[in-house]
């Protein structure tokens, strides 16, 4: 009897086994398939009668741009019942891209983010909304210009979102409703920039790429471009520039309009909060390039030229809130910056005359070609005015730095004896008020001048810091002034009183003062026993009065003068002008310092009379100090 073979009879087992699960899967396969049904776009309204935002779905296609389309012909991926989920069918994307094959092209990314590896990247109906769908133009519509920045900001002011993409813009949106360009949307003018002006790539908002893609619309190099979408002469202006050069170079650290204007919060020039407003400009805009040390010695550029222009004419009218005295732009030019050496530059020596002559008509070119940066960095324009500078600086330091060491010796021994003090009248009525108005003219004068210099310092913020208070410092300097003046004249007049006269022939210097003042020296030294007996006024009471005299008329000088600067001007050379700013700036600090060195040490702070002299309140003092420091005067009751 014949018999197969073993290994044929497992072969057909194995066949068989296969086949009949074959079938059964089949079988199964059929019996679910049975279970499923088609359906038609009449039969999602029976479920799907209100959308998410909990309106009538039907009401909100009629009302769209895809009025007449059928549920399905979007929702692809439900045509049957129950539906079947498909993980790589996106709602309000895929069923989009079948019919927008062009849209659907472009848009393979959004930011730094591809679509589809990024969960949270914005799908079509997160920006043009689900049933809604309107078109731009309409007012209505999530992508109208006016609507365009909460429609990103749905994301890009989620700070969940942020964080989680490392998205280190800071509330763009928030920002960007502030700026000229939101504010002109929000009043009606549609064609001002928005969201996709400046972030669409090759024209189209579906292409949005990030800064770092060379294609992008938002990168460094490719910024000037998009801006010139709507600013097309400034573009061109910008190009022919020496930025514009650079940049064209593929230079990195080149500026381009958002270095200067900012990018979402761009706020008008006439707003003294902006970067390029005239009073900001030097110091907000083009120092952080100008004065930075890497790009200095990389270009080869002049260092110190804030500090320059600031201690400059211009700079101090500039940042004392005068908007018509010249600034960077004003000269150097605005967009189209070129260097001295370009013959069409403004700042080119042929040139210079014109461009002056914009602020100062008739002004000679000799005149126009004086230095306005400075000597050296040091901030100042002519060899005249440096060497005043110095001269004061060294008087200062000369000056100043004897009173501190005549002080000093004073203080050691005047803390050795202890005094008491009860009243003998030092002062009248007027000449108290002459006093009290020149103390405080003095004083307002001090803290509204240096203001201007040391705009950043604590005590400047402390007086000027609230809402244009700067602007009302220069108001407040002047009036100071006037009153300063009023005084100044006051005292003239008195001093023709038979009061005054006696007052002016005590005041005079005398030998004796000099033999007085090397005593006390030698008694706060210990090598005398005897201090000196002053008469009714000692040599530090007439030191500290013709100094007075001597700063009250050079101040007074040589503020006029700044004051009405436009008529020196037209007089006098420019040099001139620059050595009187130097002699007013440098003779507030020797004022300044002589006043709280010596005065306020013998009135105050001197062990024999602290803690004060009282007469500047009442015009007496007690009659133990006067006679203890007037011992031969006259005592008036």
């Amino acid at each position: 009897m014949f018999r197969p073979p073993r290994k044929s009879i497992n072969l057909a087992v194995f066949f068989a086994i296969f086949l009949c699960a074959v079938l059964i899967t089949f079988a199964v396969t059929q019996e679910a398939e049975e279970e499923y049904e088609q359906i038609t776009s009449e039969d999602c309204t029976t479920c799907h009668e209100t959308s998410k935002h909990n309106t009538k779905i039907e009401v909100d296609i009629s009302h769209s741009i895809h009025e007449g389309l059928e549920c399905l012909d979007c929702h692809t991926d439900r045509a049957i019942s129950p539906h079947k989920e498909d993980p790589d069918f996106v709602v309000g994307c895929e069923g989009c891209r079948a019919c927008h094959e062009k849209e659907s092209e472009a848009y393979q990314a959004h930011g730094r983010e591809g679509y589809k590896e990024c969960e949270d990247a914005p799908s079509c109906a997160a920006c043009h909304g689900d049933h809604n769908v309107l078109p731009s133009s309409v007012k209505l519509s999530k992508t109208h210009p006016a609507n365009l920045p909460q429609t990103c900001g749905l994301c890009h002011e989620d700070l969940d979102l942020t964080k989680k993409y490392e998205i280190l813009i800071d509330h763009p949106i928030e920002i960007y409703e502030s700026s000229v360009h939101g504010q002109a949307t929000k009043g009606g003018i549609y064609v001002a920039a928005t969201c996709n002006d400046c972030h669409s790539t090759a024209g189209t908002s579906h292409k949005i790429l990030s800064p770092g893609n060379q294609e992008s619309s938002i990168n460094h190099f490719n910024i000037p471009k998009t801006c010139g979408k709507c600013h097309k002469g400034v573009e061109q202006d910008f190009w022919e520039g020496i930025h514009g050069v650079l940049v064209s170079r593929s230079e990195t650290d080149a500026p381009v309009c958002t270095h200067c204007h900012g990018e979402h919060g761009i706020i008008s020039t006439s707003d003294p909060s902006s970067p390029v407003s005239r009073s900001r400009v030097a110091e907000a805009t083009c120092a952080p390039c100008h004065e930075s040390i890497a790009l200095t010695e990389k270009y080869g550029l002049a260092t110190g030229r804030l500090t320059s222009f600031i201690d400059s004419y211009h700079g101090l009218k500039s940042k004392a809130g005068d908007l018509h005295v010249a600034n960077c732009a004003s000269c150097h030019g605005v967009h189209r910056i070129l260097p001295s050496s370009d013959p069409t530059s403004t700042i080119n020596p042929d040139n210079l005359k014109a461009t002056c002559g914009e602020c100062h008509p008739g002004i000679s070119a000799a005149l126009a070609a004086m230095p306005i940066h400075g000597i050296g960095g040091g901030g100042l324009q002519t060899k005249a005015a440096e060497v005043v500078k110095k001269i004061y600086i060294a008087a200062i330091i000369i000056i100043i730095g004897l009173m501190v060491l005549h002080w000093l010796i004073d203080l050691i021994r005047q803390i050795v004896l202890v005094m008491k003090k009860p009243q003998v009248r030092r002062m009248r009525i007027g000449e108290l008020w002459q006093h009290t108005l020149l103390m405080v003219s003095f004083i307002v004068l001090v803290i509204s001048g240096f203001a201007l210099r040391f705009s950043d310092s604590w005590i400047t913020q402390l007086f000027f810091g609230w809402e244009r208070g700067f602007e009302l410092r220069g108001t407040i300097h002047r009036v100071a002034a006037v009153v300063m003046i009023f005084v100044t004249v006051w005292h003239i007049i008195y001093l023709f009183t038979k009061r005054g006269r006696g007052f002016f022939k005590d005041m005079m210097p005398k030998i004796s003062d000099f033999r007085e003042f090397v005593q006390r020296i030698l008694y706060n030294l210990g090598r005398s026993k005897e201090t000196p007996r002053f008469k009714r006024f000692s040599y530090v009471e007439k030191a500290e009065y013709w100094a007075l005299i001597w700063g009250t008329a050079i101040m007074i000088f040589t503020g006029l003068f700044l004051w009405f600067d436009n008529v020196v001007l037209q007089l006098l050379p420019k040099g001139f002008l620059d050595v009187t700013l130097v002699i007013h700036y440098y003779e507030a600090i020797l004022a300044s310092l002589a006043i709280f060195v010596w005065h306020m040490y013998s009135t105050v702070f001197s062990p024999q009379v602290y803690p004060m002299n009282p007469s500047w309140l009442s015009g007496k003092m007690p009659r133990d100090m006067f006679v203890h420091e007037h011992p031969d005067a006259e005592i008036e009751e």
